[in-house]
């Protein structure tokens, strides 16, 4: 079945880690090809002409773009076991607002607390940080943001805290000391085999 399932990557990629998380969590085999993203191989330009980034997934020699839409894919293909979604449409529709309000936020901020200086750095910071407290109000009291079982949303999200320490060093703050619930998600989180690839 390995042969059958491709993944092209690069390993620091929070992106990539999602796919590999969810692969991980549903016990997929698959080939790993580490591309150099200064000098890429033909491959993944092939595989995906239109953006040229990885991740992507090859499954049957077919190409797969695009980090949370491969997610529901591999749970979609491969739904007989740890389902990331839930099959309600209503709860279906939720998690997937989710996925998007953290793809369209963090990212972006969390880049720009590295990537910039001064005011920038200290409005981006301000930014990060409501975002993530509107996170945790969603969170709750819950262990993961499907309730129970981790889901989706928890994909979406987990891999981000692999660079959480660098924009704490950069930005000089404390998410913990700002934002406790998330870590304790993120620990949380942690405690799975499929969520090594965030460490």
């Amino acid at each position: 079945m390995a042969h059958e399932v491709v993944l092209l990557d690069f390993w620091p990629s929070m992106f990539g880690m999602r796919v590999r998380v969810a692969l991980a969590e549903k016990g997929i085999k698959y080939e790993y090809k580490e591309e150099d993203l200064r000098n890429k191989s033909p491959l993944p330009l092939k595989m995906n002409p239109i953006h040229k980034k990885i991740p992507v997934l090859i499954h049957k020699g077919k190409p797969v773009c695009e980090s949370l839409v491969i997610v529901q894919y591999i749970d979609e293909v491969w739904k007989d076991k740890n389902q990331f979604l839930p099959s309600d449409p209503y709860h279906k529709a939720y998690s997937r607002f989710w996925a998007d309000f953290i793809e369209q936020k963090v990212y972006d901020t969390a880049r720009k607390i590295w990537a910039s200086k001064g005011e920038e750095q200290e409005v981006a910071k301000k930014e990060f940080l409501e975002t993530f407290k509107i996170l945790e109000g969603e969170l709750g009291e819950k262990p993961f943001f499907g309730g129970e079982t981790f889901g989706f949303v928890d994909i979406a999200l987990i891999t981000f805290y692999s660079w959480f320490y660098t924009y704490e060093t950069f930005g000089n703050f404390s998410i913990e000391g700002e934002c406790p619930k998330i870590i304790a998600w993120a620990k949380g989180c942690m405690q799975k085999e499929c969520c090594e690839f965030s460490s």
